[in-house]
């Protein structure tokens, strides 16, 4: 057996991880197809204010962290609909009274360690009954997405659209939006809040850069997203680095690789293109001059 997998805690934290690696790359995918990728950075830092307030009430942080990262979630939705063609300001309106709420709430926590192991996460010290939570909520919110693939995909879109298909676009919505709390609130504990917008974002955006659907996207960005966990955590293991920046730091990587990729691919099909139009060309002058 590997020495990493001879400690209870790098179990938790390599089941955990690619648990939550699989939901974030699928929710990502529908955030970023929305245009919404800034949401994550707004709910992650408002659950900073619940975190906060776990502390000073003393229950857990990640119960206070849900609570507060699905009203800001649902303030967020609101916000958008009132501002219409402005509506990206809700992110931005929401993100400052989070982080503005977690700066003062924490001026009145004792614990500051507590408080900070919450920023960059702290995903080998989770506790059993945080790694049984991570399990059941993961399994909640991967059922969800699965039996709503298809009305998030329409979502994803063309909300409009949707709507006069007959998809129940607000009641969707509603779903998607506590299914994200859900997954921000419980990655903060163990990625950081600081860190989860970008595991949300970056595997989805190196998987556009290869896939050729919205499937192959979700896939991709899975494939990212644990890969980049997995391996994170075996470095951090090993070489004594901070689990949460350098599984960031591998999904970096990936990107710029397939970004690379498909730059290829799309010179080499440029490149196809314009031979096939050159090799048309003669040939039609060809045929012109033999039929003169």
């Amino acid at each position: 057996m590997p020495d990493i997998l001879q400690y209870a805690y790098m179990q938790r934290a390599l089941l955990v991880g690619v648990l939550l690696a699989v939901l974030v790359a699928c929710l990502g995918t529908v955030m970023v197809h929305k245009r919404l990728s800034l949401i994550g950075d707004a709910l992650s830092h408002s659950s900073l204010a619940g975190v906060a307030l776990g502390l000073l009430g003393g229950f857990n942080p990640i119960v206070g962290a849900m609570a507060t990262c699905v009203v800001a979630a649902f303030a967020i939705e609101a916000i958008r609909k009132k501002l219409g063609n402005h509506s990206e300001l809700a992110v931005a309106i929401v993100l400052s009274t989070g982080i503005g709420l977690a700066g003062v709430l924490a001026g009145f926590v004792k614990s500051s360690a507590d408080f900070n192991s919450f920023l960059f996460g702290s995903i080998v010290a989770i506790s059993s009954w945080e790694t049984k939570l991570v399990v059941i909520l993961s399994a909640v919110v991967l059922l969800a997405f699965i039996l709503l693939y298809k009305e998030l995909f329409f979502i994803s879109f063309d909300e409009q659209a949707a709507a006069i298909a007959g998809v129940p676009v607000g009641a969707v919505n509603a779903i998607f939006t506590i299914l994200t709390a859900v997954t921000i609130s419980i990655a903060a504990r163990t990625v950081g809040a600081l860190i989860i917008s970008s595991l949300m974002v970056v595997p989805v955006a190196a998987a556009m850069g290869i896939a050729r659907s919205y499937k192959t996207t979700v896939l991709w960005a899975a494939f990212v997203a644990i890969t980049s966990t997995v391996g994170g955590l075996v470095l951090s293991f090993y070489l004594g680095l901070k689990p949460g920046g350098t599984i960031v730091l591998i999904s970096v990587g990936f990107f710029l690789v397939f970004r690379g990729i498909g730059y290829l691919r799309g010179r080499r099909g440029i490149g196809e293109e314009s031979a096939s139009r050159t090799a048309g060309g003669k040939n039609a002058q060809s045929g012109k001059e033999g039929g003169v």
